[in-house]
């Protein structure tokens, strides 16, 4: 987008972007639609559009992993073998303690349920303590809850682990297919599960058969992945654009991708799918971040490229605010709401 100036970028009119001296792990945005952003510092940046970004000290190594806690404030794992809690106002709380073991991802529910993955065990957590250890084959690659928090699923070595929360006896259904799964998704109607592989390609299941589903061809390894909010599109990085996989008519099967905002011949390392609208944040090798609504294919230029990959991306869930962040620890934060 070399035709583009910096103050057509909606960070110059509508934004603010601050150095945050370390990488960010993850952009997060609770139920209240205030943000913080995990850092590999091992802190927390409580962020806004005014006023200082306040830092909270939640680990005393890196936050390798970081969401929305079950009701609001914010949930991290660290190095540090912790599971903590960063309240609104900035106040944490251990809400569980691993003895060092790197608590590698976490995920939470709205219904109580928080969830950290640690080695080859996703330990569950409900709103009143420890409910269950789920062991798999190898370490945990990814963990996700589908909409209505009944089931977890964890990828992993070989495939993916599908659990019921409250089942009194945990035999999970195997979702197999050879080779290491990372990141994890469910559809939004719980129907599909996503995994992205080590190898530059994406495996998914259609759960009401067991139906496979192979999305290949990517220049280089799939990071981030989201589904539309009705789960009609997936939307990957990965290549050169935002390659968008038909969940519809059938689903992916024997379909091409639809790809957009691309053209730089740089890779797309991080997206986020708008939580009403089919419209897709995506944040770039450089540090540039899009928008681009499916439908069109309208791009509109957001931030422009800092240098440093984008390594984190969220929206509001009231979909009015936008949150980027480097491997290099600039981010920012966007305020789309209408004027």
């Amino acid at each position: 987008m070399a035709e583009v100036s910096t103050a057509d970028f909606l960070l110059a009119s509508r934004g603010r972007a601050e150095e945050l001296g370390a990488w960010v792990v993850a952009a997060v945005w609770d139920s209240g639609n205030r943000l913080a952003f995990a850092l590999g510092d091992g802190t927390l940046r409580l962020a806004a559009m005014e006023g200082d970004w306040r830092s909270v000290a939640a680990h005393e190594g890196a936050v390798l992993s970081a969401c929305a806690d079950a009701k609001d404030g914010f949930l991290s794992g660290g190095d540090d073998g912790l599971l903590v809690r960063t309240a609104p106002d900035g106040g944490t709380q251990t809400v569980a303690d691993y003895k060092g073991k790197w608590v590698d991802h976490v995920a939470a529910h709205e219904a109580g349920l928080r969830a950290a993955a640690v080695g080859k065990a996703v330990h569950v957590h409900g709103p009143q303590g420890p409910l269950k250890t789920l062991t798999h084959i190898s370490s945990v690659g990814g963990i996700a809850f589908d909409a209505k928090g009944k089931r977890i699923a964890a990828s992993h070595y070989n495939g993916a682990s599908l659990w019921f929360v409250a089942a009194k006896e945990d035999k999970p259904r195997s979702l197999e297919w050879k080779g290491s799964h990372h990141a994890i998704a469910f559809s939004p109607d719980g129907t599909h599960v996503v995994t992205a592989m080590q190898e530059p390609s994406l495996h998914g299941w259609r759960l009401a058969d067991g139906q496979h589903m192979r999305m290949s061809g990517y220049p280089s390894k799939t990071r981030s992945l989201a589904f539309t909010a009705k789960g009609r599109w997936l939307a990957t990085s990965g290549a050169e654009s935002v390659v968008l996989w038909p969940f519809f008519g059938g689903g992916p099967m024997g379909k091409a991708p639809t790809e957009i905002a691309g053209g730089d011949a740089v890779l797309c390392s991080a997206v986020a799918c708008h939580p009403q609208h089919e419209v897709v944040a995506a944040g770039f090798g450089d540090g540039l971040v899009l928008l681009a609504e499916i439908g069109s294919g309208k791009v509109v230029p957001v931030a422009p490229p800092s240098g440093s990959a984008v390594s984190a991306l969220a929206w509001s869930p009231n979909g009015a605010g936008l949150a980027f962040g480097t491997e290099a620890g600039h981010a920012g934060l966007v305020d789309l709401a209408r004027r």
